[in-house]
């Protein structure tokens, strides 16, 4: 609508007529930060109160090496949208931002750079330890200049963390929670050190986690070995054999076999356990055993266990007694426990020896192409080697000395969800975690690295260990002896598992105040986290928090799934797939996609394809998005699902959403701007008939509707929220605003500002200014940046200024007593008489332009009453009618209906009056052939006798009742045409 004589209106100016997000984000991001609207507490005052429940998120602590990817901002978006909805309700709340020191990833960094110097960790000093000591330093110089990439990523996002608290894992108090925890689970006997089977990657020379390591699909081969009888030959299936025949893909480990196994039921080869083989190569001899996990179908149904270099056979080995040798040092080369000859070879080039060794013996059989999985570091792209090494583990199935509860940290963790202190979203998941839980093992926590957290133990001449907080304690300990620190570091996951107390101030055996940190979030609301931790980090954080405080770190887990691309696929550097959330909010050229895309591939030779496959998805690079709109993409698709398959192109639908709410809000900002709203304050007394205030606002029912559909918007959007589904929240929102608010309703007001009186005008702008500003604050959890910018303004105009931003204003709650049925019936009715309208001139062809009249035929006279002029006027301006014909003479409508199409609305009927016989002809054409292709459709189903059979009776009788009823449309059809066609 456009007024001609607008007044005054310096707020209307400052909105710009096109949604641009670069010029808002950046300015609202550092004010929110500037002014501590983050911080914990209630409504970013920074400071908690007490009687007043709190809602906490700790956000899981990214690497500081990394960047923000797509998984990130997914997460981050739903932890956000959580966060400003519960700080808008009014709870004391912190959002707890930090990084991981990362110790792996972080030392391969920095290792690389010395590399281009062409130096070495060792090079920087003769004496070991001083050379540690620069590296690290070199590490946090590293970590100051390059380490907030990530956290300055997530302010692009809108990240509402309270970043005064930000911790790094290295910080000197969260050290101290790390070697405090390391000496009372020794005491406790729950940590120890022992000799065990870890994954080794031999370029880091350290153990790896099982995170980081991936089975890669690969082609190989399987050499089929024969171990000689001791005895002679042996009959093997009837025939007399020279000795066991085993395949593997690993002939370079046979040299420390222990036995050779064979399942007890397989009757090829149960009379032979017992006897012995010659080990080729080696001048040993090894025995047959049996034993259930050999797959007899895998090979010949034989194997070669070799205890130290592979963790099913190590677990065979443990069964049986087996000697556990280890053939490969640290560098993956063969030892001095191998034959001479292949002693100092590379584990590949000791392949090639052995292979050829066995065929010149006349001992290998073949050698077949073979697909297979090869365990792959992702740190170095390095195949991981099962490798028995000293380290330092976590009993997790031990009970603690102190603990009086009689359970485990095993133990206490299940327990912890099977009695619901903990609850898992969504439930599938639970099986899977207890599951896990149920067949866990000690827990590896030692790395041979140099960055990181030091062990706390110390070692004497005779190697006996001791524990201690510092080296004057374990000094004391040992009773003055020599001591070494143990060279290595504790695995990154230790100190990631007492995030939920150590960021929070906790020290062992001290009580904490009230309305302290500990005591306020711990336990903290919810863990958003994807199902790939739940084990390495969910259910540890479980264990210690569980044994060190007695309470749970966290009552409910969000389980979200990965995000991959939108044709499923994983998103991996390697595919060429990666989306760099910045990219999507700020945009980014072809050009620069193309070099982000193809630098530092693992597969160099993917380049071409990638290159192709990015100019065929952005052959304009990607535009600028925005944060809200990706914001609204990723909670359009925050299902409890398990996996987010993100397309960039939504982004443009959800950009689309954005600037739809921004010209609304140009819309009522102009049109209520400087006029009288209807926001003048009055009790129910005055607005009674006599009073002063009675007829001041006169509300038409599509005000009330509105006001009424919003209440149960809120109330779907609280309790969408409370269980975790963010997608029906913005589903909830989406629909509202764009169908609802805009669609519907702003058209309608368009004619109410137009045609009403001065009660119906300000009630109109009364209502257009309150549904809006409430909408904004509805919104704001998942797209903050647009509204705050159009809060600003319309908060001002609607009379709701109360505070300095819309982040720390109160969240619209459902007030049911304002929901007026009778709208809601009577606007449903209205919307289908429009809706029905537009299409009859669908149908016919008719362009907006073109006007036309329409009949209604309402039986009940009664209904004919309440469609008031006023009314009529709305149903025109959206119908493109240029008159309405209100009828309850059934004669008239026969009269009239007759000669022009028409279709029934519940208990109405409506018919478009149009003065040409062709366009009704066409119209009346259209709809049989639409008819004879379903009754078709539907013949084939009904008279299909299997049909009748199998398919339930509801279904059957469903599509005979639709058979009927369209040959009887058919049937009316075909006799309007024959009428006409005269």
């Amino acid at each position: 609508m456009e007024l001609t004589h607008l007044p005054h209106q310096p707020l209307f100016s400052t909105l710009a007529t096109t949604y641009l997000p670069e010029n808002i984000e950046k300015k609202w991001r550092l004010h929110w930060e500037e002014s501590g609207y983050f911080k914990a507490g209630v409504l970013g005052s920074g400071q908690p109160q007490a009687g007043i429940p709190a809602f906490c998120i700790q956000l899981p602590p990214p690497n500081v090496t990394g960047t923000l990817h797509m998984g990130h901002a997914f997460n981050q978006t739903v932890m956000d949208s959580l966060t400003r909805y519960h700080r808008m309700r009014g709870l004391n709340t912190l959002w707890l931002p930090g990084t991981d020191h990362a110790g792996i990833a972080t030392q391969i960094v920095v290792e690389r750079q010395l590399a281009e110097k062409g130096l070495h960790k060792l090079a920087l000093n003769a004496d070991e330890g001083l050379a540690r000591a620069q590296f690290i330093d070199l590490v946090w110089q590293w970590k100051q200049r390059s380490g907030k990439i990530i956290t300055q990523q997530m302010r692009y996002l809108g990240c509402s963390v309270d970043w005064s608290k930000e911790y790094f894992t290295m910080d000197d108090n969260l050290s101290k929670v790390v070697i405090e925890t390391f000496v009372s689970l020794y005491q406790d006997g729950l940590i120890y050190r022992g000799k065990r089977l870890v994954n080794w990657d031999p370029v880091l020379q350290t153990a790896v986690s099982d995170l980081e390591v991936e089975n890669i699909p690969s082609q190989g081969f399987l050499y089929y070995i024969c171990y000689p009888f001791v005895d002679g030959p042996q009959l093997i299936d009837g025939k007399l054999e020279k000795g066991m025949v085993i395949a593997t893909t690993r002939p370079e480990t046979m040299l420390a076999d222990g036995a050779l196994a064979v399942h007890p039921h397989d009757s090829r080869y149960r009379h032979l356990v017992g006897k012995s083989v010659d080990l080729p190569l080696c001048a040993r001899q090894i025995p047959i055993i049996a034993d259930e996990f050999v797959d007899q179908g895998f090979g010949t149904g034989c194997v070669k266990i070799t205890g130290a270099h592979d963790f099913n056979d190590y677990a065979c080995s443990q069964r049986h007694q087996l000697p556990l040798i280890t053939i490969f040092d640290k560098q993956a080369r063969l030892n001095e426990h191998a034959p001479l000859a292949y002693q100092g070879l590379d584990r590949i080039k000791a392949r090639l020896a052995v292979v050829a060794d066995l065929k010149t013996a006349g001992l290998l059989l073949k050698a077949q192409e073979h697909s297979m999985a090869l365990p792959i570091c992702t740190r170095t792209q390095q195949v991981v080697e099962p490798m028995l090494t000293d380290q330092w583990f976590v009993a997790t199935r031990k009970v603690a000395k102190s603990n009086p509860s009689g359970r485990s940290l095993a133990e206490q963790a299940y327990q912890a969800v099977e009695s619901g202190e903990i609850r898992i979203f969504p439930e599938t998941w639970l099986s899977t975690y207890q599951q896990w839980l149920e067949n866990i093992q000690d827990w590896c926590i030692s790395r041979q690295l140099w960055w990181g957290h030091q062990i706390p133990a110390w070692y004497d001449e005779e190697g006996q260990v001791y524990v201690a907080h510092n080296e004057q304690e374990a000094r004391s300990l040992a009773n003055g002896r020599h001591l070494v620190r143990d060279p290595d570091v504790l695995d990154t996951w230790y100190s990631s598992a007492l995030v939920p107390f150590s960021t929070l101030g906790w020290q062992l055996g001290k009580q904490s105040s009230e309305m302290s940190d500990l005591s306020l979030y711990l336990p903290s609301s919810v863990l958003v986290t994807g199902y790939d931790i739940l084990f390495f980090w969910v259910a540890r954080m479980v264990m210690m928090t569980k044994h060190f405080t007695g309470k749970v770190p966290f009552k409910d887990v969000y389980v979200h799934g990965l995000v991959r691309d939108a044709q499923g696929k994983k998103m991996s550097k390697s595919e060429g797939n990666v989306l760099d959330p910045v990219d999507l909010i700020e945009g980014i050229s072809l050009p620069e996609l193309l070099d982000k895309r193809t630098h530092n591939l693992r597969l160099p030779e993917m380049a071409p394809t990638i290159r192709r496959l990015t100019e065929l998805e952005f052959p304009q690079g990607i535009p600028a998005y925005g944060a809200d709109s990706l914001r609204m993409t990723f909670a359009m698709q925050a299902t409890l699902g398990r996996a987010i398959h993100f397309d960039s192109k939504q982004c443009t639908g959800y950009k689309n959403f954005c600037n739809k709410l921004w010209q609304a809000s140009r819309f009522v900002v102009k049109n209520c701007e400087g006029f009288d709203c209807g926001l003048k304050e009055h009790s129910k007394a005055e607005c009674a008939p006599g009073g002063s205030a009675f007829g001041y606002l006169q509300f038409s029912m599509f005000d009330r509707w509105l006001v009424s559909i919003l209440q149960q918007v809120e109330l779907e959007v609280e309790k969408a929220f409370s269980q975790y589904r963010l997608d029906l929240v913005a589903t909830q929102i989406y629909q509202f605003v764009w169908n609802e608010f805009c669609d519907w309703y702003l058209e309608i007001a368009k004619v109410q500002l137009n045609s009403g009186n001065e009660s119906e005008q300000r009630a109109t702008r009364r209502t257009l200014l309150r549904v809006l500003e409430t909408i904004l604050r509805l919104s704001h959890p998942i797209i903050p940046f647009i509204t705050e910018e159009l809060w600003q303004q319309v908060a001002i105009l609607s009379e709701r200024k109360n505070t300095d931003s819309i982040g720390i204003a109160p969240y619209p709650q459902s007030q049911p007593h304002k929901i007026d049925w009778d709208s809601i019936h009577f606007v449903k009715q209205f919307k289908e008489l429009v809706d029905n309208s537009r299409n009859l001139r669908s149908q016919l062809g008719l362009s907006p332009a073109t006007k036309a009249e329409l009949l209604v035929y309402v039986k009940n006279p009664v209904d004919v009453a309440r469609i008031t002029p006023s009314y009529q006027l709305v149903f025109k301006a959206l119908a493109k009618l240029t008159q309405i014909e209100i009828t309850a003479d059934e004669t008239i409508w026969q009269d009239k209906s007759e000669r022009f199409p028409h279709v029934l609305v519940g208990n109405l009927a409506l018919c478009l009056m149009v003065q040409s016989h062709h366009d009704l002809r066409s119209f009346l054409q259209k709809d049989i052939n639409k008819l004879q292709e379903e009754i078709t459709r539907i013949e084939k189903i009904v008279n299909n006798p299997q049909f009748a059979l199998r398919a339930p009776k509801e279904l059957v009788e469903k599509e005979q009742l639709r058979y009927e009823l369209c040959k009887e449309k058919y049937t009316q059809l075909m006799a309007q045409l024959e009428k006409h066609g005269k």
